[in-house]
């Protein structure tokens, strides 16, 4: 069941959630940027282009700056294997039409608080209904609204 697209769509909406700030700026290789120079051979110029929308972040969030220090961290210490598959289901995230994405997210809202046996019932379940069936279970479940915390709040929760 490695590749169920639900459990995939599970794991990027998990991904998004902790990795979006810094997925929103990693960059994929492409032909075009594998030639370009390492970091030190970059101009000043292309090093502030790069930098400006961080600091223009850091600075206009500053109750944020920890835990955006936090991700930084975590994402230097992952493994260049888990890097690319947070990349990768960045990708997927965004290459999401609404609708599958509003599933993704009430999928994972239902499931994150069910244990391994209700999991697995759950999941079960959700294999033998028809698409029809499963956009009339979304509309009855639906993630809960994302409510912007303060980031006060949020530096408190950490």
């Amino acid at each position: 069941m490695k590749n169920d697209p639900m459990r995939c769509a599970i794991r990027c909406l998990f991904l998004l959630a902790t990795l979006a700030p810094l997925l929103a700026i990693a960059q994929t290789t492409t032909p075009a940027a594998a030639a370009l120079p390492e970091w030190d051979q970059l101009s000043p110029a292309q090093r502030e282009a790069l930098v400006a929308p961080l600091r223009e972040r850091w600075n206009r969030e500053p109750a944020e700056r920890a835990r955006m220090l936090k991700r930084a961290e975590r994402w230097q210490s992952m493994p260049a294997s888990q890097r690319e598959r947070a990349r990768h289901g960045m990708q997927r995230w965004e290459g999401m039409p609404p609708e599958q994405r509003a599933q993704a997210r009430a999928l994972f809202h239902t499931m994150r608080g069910l244990d391994e046996v209700q999991r697995n019932a759950f999941l079960a379940q959700w294999r033998q209904m028809t698409p029809q069936q499963r956009i009339e279970w979304v509309s009855a479940h639906p993630a809960p609204q994302r409510q912007r915390q303060a980031p006060s709040e949020r530096a408190r929760q950490e």
